[in-house]
């Protein structure tokens, strides 16, 4: 029985990309038990594919070398027997664990000077693979190979069980039409649209007799209020009060969702839900919502994309001048399609 570990990204979207990945290895080796070690915060999305087994806790903070802690967890490792393990972060760190535990085969791309400790070392070709989605199923094909040109949907589940038990959890009523905002960025600010666009968006669909939900972890939890405080008793702020695995269940249920280039955005296209997303600071170009059902905004001024955490320039443009009617027309358009 072959048996094979994803070592995963930190973040959300990148762990929702790396879902095709998932399938090609599948494919290719039909019966294999594949694992996956991650941090918590993303662990619930890769229990919600279906071809993750197992999920093993990866308890190491950003930056945090811990040799002795690393070393345990591949003794655990080494007792599963993995004869390989495909190592997504381009990190060095990310890379020792496997190595200390010698799996046998150890894939990903060279990184950090990682020789010896990948020795199934891909070379990325940035122009070949624009795209992460594309960079991560690379690694299911042998090295100089190319990739072949494919369209890559990623998949989680919820299923309506999973969605009654999430609402029974959180007392909460299923309205007739929930439409969906995740307002929040963890990069910054400069990928956030406006909370009075968004409070504004929110009273022109409401008249349409939607309800209004909002995602997002804790962070978000103050921007939420804003919006919620600019459209009165039009938004349920659910920023912080879910877990994540709910969230995914939530999201699941609405009509649209409107976000920022954010992980809850990729969780919505993996979710095939109907999708407005707005780019600031960021391109579409290297982590699009990769879904046919998505709708890019994007001013596409000449100062954008900055790939800055803050604007640069001080007057944030790109999404101040992304007006609420505008985005109201587009979401028009995706909920009569």
């Amino acid at each position: 029985m072959n048996k094979a570990l994803i070592v995963a990204p930190s973040w959300i979207g990148d762990t929702i990309m790396a879902q095709p990945l998932f399938a090609r290895l599948h494919a290719q080796s039909p019966g294999l038990q594949l694992d996956a070690i991650a941090p918590r915060w993303v662990a619930p999305v890769l229990r919600r594919m279906a071809e993750i087994r197992d999920v093993l806790d990866s308890p190491f903070g950003h930056g945090q070398l811990s040799l002795k802690p690393r070393w345990r967890l591949a003794r655990e490792l080494a007792s599963r027997g993995y004869d390989s393990v495909y190592v997504l972060p381009n990190s060095l760190k990310s890379a020792l664990v496997p190595w200390m535990a010698s799996i046998p085969k150890r894939v990903g791309f060279t990184g950090e000077s990682r020789y010896g400790l990948i020795n199934v070392r891909h070379s990325l070709d940035k122009a070949a693979l624009p795209l992460m989605v594309e960079r991560f199923a690379q690694l299911a094909e042998t090295p100089g190979q190319l990739l072949k040109p494919a369209v890559f949907r990623p998949k989680i589940r919820s299923t309506a069980a999973d969605q009654e038990k999430t609402l029974a959890e959180l007392a909460i009523a299923r309205p007739a039409r929930v439409i969906a905002f995740c307002p929040g960025a963890e990069f910054g600010p400069a990928k956030r649209w406006p909370a009075a666009h968004f409070a504004a968006l929110a009273k022109k669909l409401a008249e349409q007799g939607c309800t209004i939900w909002l995602f997002g972890s804790p962070k978000d939890h103050a921007v939420a209020e804003e919006i919620s405080q600019l459209a009165p008793g039009l938004c349920n702020n659910l920023c912080g009060a879910t877990s994540l695995a709910q969230a995914v269940d939530l999201l699941a249920m609405a009509e649209l969702v409107v976000c920022n280039d954010s992980g809850l955005m990729h969780v919505a296209a993996a979710l095939d839900r109907p999708i407005v997303a707005l780019y600031g600071s960021s391109s579409p170009g290297f982590t699009p919502p990769l879904s046919d059902r998505a709708d890019i905004l994007s001013l596409n001024l000449d100062c954008s994309p900055c790939f800055k955490r803050e604007c640069p320039l001080g007057h944030l443009d790109c999404l101040n001048e992304l007006l609420p009617e505008n985005v109201f027309a587009t979401c028009q358009q995706r909920m009569t399609l």
